[in-house]
């Protein structure tokens, strides 16, 4: 897949033509629903073996080949250039398909209300293909230690269908937010703890689970080590079993940040008792907040930066969103919260509203204002082909696990197409 950006005057047949691709594939590709409206900065993905790179002023045949892991004699012998000859700006060379890497894939499903949508099934059914893990979120802990599931629908069918390993989601969330209370009591009561792992024992061996998730947030600082021994002792409860847990962690970028999302989560700790954990490396830019990029990449350099002190690589899933946020200004604290949206949702507001689409160096993210009907400004981040890609490039760079993605259901079609063309995807 080769990504570009749209520039003035570009139209599909000339973008095709550029890439020796064709129309009907660009559109299908990047699910175009008004290709002849292309937005003046939207990102698209080409179907191309292999890709195209345009030099840049600085580059040289060994530095472009250290970017793409080429030599630089293959990549001047691939283009028929002179190996010895300085490269003109604006050369496109064409860069061949690189042995993929490796990654384990995760992505949360939450089904909400009385019956799971239509749309969340058919998200799920398209994309198990492309999942080590499918994890359904989340079966809540009452305070006795017994489990409130959630709408199970056919995940389980669709799971097994695509060879993707269930992941039973455990969480402190009660009436709809995450209690330091209960998440107190799961970590500190015994009698509870043994009631707790009772009952997902049963349930993961009456659902087909693989995975134990433990997502307990906003915990008391003071509960740090009583939830490492928790999690010691439940370890030895699902090995015991055959299953395998992980955890996920608020995004820390040293071991003594202070905060109630924060302290309780011991990042070395997690590292060496569970099999992998996911850091929740999102929500930056957040529906409360101010105006900014979900997940920008300098900020989730940092998180991952600091996670690799304290544990090895390949038990890190870097997390990812699949949504962005349209907020109405002026931000005020406690004011109306952003509306979450889709990428495809992001680039039609784009369209609708004439705007062109910007792009964050620093953040690696997308944005634009607009102006809607009733005179509001509006600013909205979301997330396309190149800041997902920025993510890939650190997992492949820093060895990681792989990715887990926060969550199935909107429409983010050039993720998925360059999650395929990238990475072989484990399978159990």
């Amino acid at each position: 897949m080769q990504i570009y950006s749209v520039e003035q005057g570009d139209t599909v047949y000339s973008i095709a033509n550029q890439f020796g691709s064709t129309v009907a594939a660009i559109v299908d590709a990047n699910e175009l629903e008004a290709p002849n409206q292309l937005v003046v900065g939207q990102a698209l993905v080409i179907p191309v073996v292999g890709q195209f790179y345009f030099v840049q002023p600085g580059d040289s045949l060994f530095s472009i080949g250290q970017r793409f892991g080429i030599s630089p004699t293959e990549l001047a012998n691939i283009n028929a250039i002179d190996p010895n000859q300085p490269l003109p700006v604006g050369l496109r060379l064409y860069i061949p398909e690189q042995v993929k890497q490796l990654i384990e894939t995760n992505a949360y499903v939450e089904p909400i209300g009385d019956t799971v949508s239509e749309t969340l099934i058919n998200a799920t059914r398209k994309h198990a293909e492309l999942l080590t893990y499918l994890s359904l979120f989340s079966y809540q802990v009452n305070r006795d230690g017994t489990l409130r599931p959630p709408l199970l629908d056919n995940f389980r069918q669709i799971a097994e269908e695509n060879q993707a390993a269930l992941s039973l989601v455990v969480t402190n969330l009660e009436e709809g937010a995450f209690s330091d209370e209960l998440g107190s009591l799961i970590v500190n009561d015994r009698a509870i703890q043994e009631t707790l792992l009772n009952n997902i024992i049963e349930t993961a061996r009456a659902g087909g689970y693989r995975d134990v998730h433990f997502d307990l947030e906003f915990l008391p600082p003071a509960d740090r080590e009583a939830y490492n021994n928790f999690l010691r002792y439940a370890k030895s409860r699902l090995s015991e079993e055959g299953l395998l847990m992980s955890t996920a962690l608020a995004p820390k970028v040293s071991a003594t940040q202070e905060g109630p999302w924060y302290e309780a989560h011991d990042y070395r700790a997690h590292g060496e008792i569970a099999d992998f954990v996911i850091l929740m490396t999102y929500e930056w830019g957040y529906s409360g907040g101010p105006p900014m990029a979900v997940s920008p990449i300098d900020q989730v350099e940092r998180v991952v930066d600091y996670a690799l002190t304290e544990m090895p690589a390949n038990k890190i899933m870097l997390g990812q969103n699949l949504y962005g946020y349209d907020w109405t200004l002026p931000y005020q604290p406690g004011g109306e919260y952003a509306r979450a949206i889709s990428p495809q949702q992001g680039i039609a507001l784009a369209r609708d509203h004439n705007q062109a689409i910007s792009f964050d160096p620093v953040a690696q993210a997308p944005y634009f204002h607009y102006v809607d009907t009733e005179g509001n400004e509006h600013e909205v981040w979301f997330e396309d082909a190149r800041s997902i890609q920025a993510k890939f490039d650190l997992i492949r760079e820093k060895g990681l696990r792989g990715i887990s993605y926060w969550k199935l259901g909107l429409a983010f079609p050039q993720n998925w197409l360059l999650l395929e063309d990238q990475f072989n995807i484990n399978k159990y």
